[in-house]
């Protein structure tokens, strides 16, 4: 049970999370809090529970970067400049197709599927509806399409995933949205599939001394051949 560890001050970690691996999971279950539990408690020569908060998540195919906190105090901070939007988050995305312009603001409204793990687009007056905005640029071409920055203003399930797919370029290998071009190593477990989508930089203020914090999360292997391809096309 592998654990890469990006950034490490205080009650603060910030870790690389495999795409295919869950953020949080019952016990029993393979998880990034239950491999980040087995590191403390073996680097502290502690048994038993421990606390860990997880102040945000990302989707199990989608790999980068997580912070993780050790006690509630810093959790609940972190959780604040979540909730106030100060979090810059950026994302390296591969998607299929060209998008409708190298660079813009995607504002769409939201709802989760009733019943269903997924999202769709709604009208703004929806009862439902939650607006989604984001931020993109092109930074190159692959054979299957362009390679996104995307930097998030807001935070609602599969966000991106949705807003790509609606623009008619879903992220590479995530057949959830309509994806037809796979991505990374092939498993008979849908579970373990990666989708093309890296949350590549998270920067925040470090909940205990408030100094900025920013930190980049490696690209895993299956990207550096679409990455590679891309800087040449670029």
């Amino acid at each position: 049970m592998s654990l890469t560890l990006l950034y490490d001050s205080g009650p603060c970690y910030v870790v690389a999370k495999p795409a295919g691996l869950l953020t949080q999971a019952p016990p029993g279950i393979d998880s990034l809090e239950a491999r980040m539990k087995d590191f403390l408690r073996q680097r502290e020569q502690k048994e038993g529970n421990l606390y860990l908060g997880v102040p945000h998540r990302l989707d199990r195919p989608v790999s980068g970067a997580i912070v993780l906190a050790r006690h509630a105090r810093a959790t609940r901070r972190l959780s604040e400049q979540f909730e106030a939007r100060t979090v810059r988050k950026k994302y390296w995305a591969c998607v299929s197709g060209p998008v409708p312009e190298p660079e813009g603001v995607w504002r769409d409204f939201i709802r989760k599927i009733p019943g269903e793990a997924r999202g769709e687009i709604v009208p703004a007056d929806h009862p439902e509806a939650r607006e989604a905005v984001l931020r993109y640029r092109t930074l190159g071409e692959t054979a299957h399409g362009a390679w996104l920055e995307i930097e998030l203003e807001t935070g609602r399930m599969h966000q991106i995933r949705i807003q790509v797919a609606a623009r008619g370029c879903p992220v590479l290998g995530d057949k959830l949205y309509g994806a037809t071009i796979p991505f990374g190593e092939q498993h008979e477990d849908a579970r373990l599939m990666a989708i093309a989508l890296h949350a590549r930089v998270l920067a925040f203020s470090h909940p205990m001394t408030l100094e900025p914090v920013s930190v980049i999360a490696p690209l895993p292997e299956n990207w550096h051949g679409l990455v590679d391809e891309a800087t040449t096309r670029a």
